[in-house]
């Protein structure tokens, strides 16, 4: 048996959903990436846009803190619900497209079933597949775990989790929802490296089919050099999205979508930057896609999606 300390994680979970107070974490930009970079601000139309260094660095000192209070941590995973639908929530809800949320708006589809621990009759509310939790113990069948997106203590059921053990985190990709931009990070002694700047886009609000790439903390979780789509309502193929790393349920990272009949690959889009508008994954230009591919390794690198 798994035998983990629990340690009080409210207010370093705080900071990891919200990111609003200053650290002393030290940030230095040495890219190893070098194209289509942007500045820290710079204009889109009429707007402002610019890199959160200050809430990106208040995530790093929270994620450290974390690391620090725990000493199991493991992945929620439930990637087309492979691990089983998850039972129906306490409460939720039905939208016109049949799909059923909980309260918190994440969809029971790949969803995985968080239970109070007073109380094993009914999921309080769903985890999303992807997810960074601690794991403090296991018991008859369930993990007790503590998520690194929003507080409390859950169970959940062990086939819907995977064991990492203890590790420390040095790579973490921040998505950037607001600024539809994207960093890389990684971490050398004390101070976290800048190791690319560039432009997104990410997941459009369009159900059925258009989704928002979901806020949270993620593991990648696994790449394919061409990651196949169908077209949208049907069971054709209609093209792939080369050098794509998935980080939770269908969403990834990866380059510019490549239609069918072309093969070809698309350096850049005049899409990247502007607003959301894909399928819920992350839209890079083709050759940062695969910076990453390389870069990122698979259950060791976080995938931070914010506002």
């Amino acid at each position: 048996m798994m035998k983990i300390k629990i340690r009080c994680c409210i207010t370093i979970l705080f900071l990891l959903c919200f990111g609003t107070e200053v650290s002393a974490v030290k940030i230095e930009k040495r890219l190893l990436y070098d194209k289509h970079t942007l500045a820290d601000t710079y204009k889109y139309g009429k707007q402002e846009r610019r890199f959160q260094w200050t809430k990106i660095s208040a995530f790093l000192d929270s994620l450290e803190a974390f690391q620090k209070r725990n000493d199991g941590y493991g992945v929620l995973r439930n990637y087309k619900n492979e691990n089983g639908i998850p039972p129906l929530s306490r409460k939720y809800v039905t939208n016109k497209y049949k799909q059923i949320q909980d309260t918190f708006g994440v969809n029971r589809h790949q969803g995985i079933p968080l239970y109070r621990l007073d109380d094993l009759s009914v999921p309080e509310r769903y985890g999303r597949d992807g997810a960074y939790v601690s794991v403090i113990c296991d018991s008859a069948g369930y993990y007790q775990i503590v998520p690194a997106t929003f507080g409390g203590s859950w169970y959940v059921p062990r086939k819907y989790l995977k064991l990492i053990g203890p590790l420390s985190i040095k790579k973490v990709i921040f998505v950037d929802r607001t600024n539809q931009n994207i960093a890389t990070l990684e971490q050398e002694g004390a101070v976290w490296l800048v190791r690319s700047m560039n432009p997104i886009t990410t997941g459009a609000n369009r159900p059925p089919f258009q989704q928002p790439t979901p806020p949270g903390i993620y593991f990648i979780q696994r790449k394919l050099s061409e990651m196949l789509f169908l077209k949208d309502g049907t069971d054709e193929e209609g093209g792939f999205a080369p050098y794509a790393s998935r980080f939770t349920g269908g969403a990834y990272l990866h380059g510019v979508p490549v239609n069918y009949p072309e093969h070809e690959l698309i350096e850049y889009s005049w899409s990247l930057g502007t607003t959301p508008r894909s399928h819920m994954c992350v839209r890079n230009a083709t050759s940062h896609a695969k910076f990453m591919y390389d870069w990122a390794e698979v259950e060791k690198t976080l995938v931070i999606v914010f506002d």
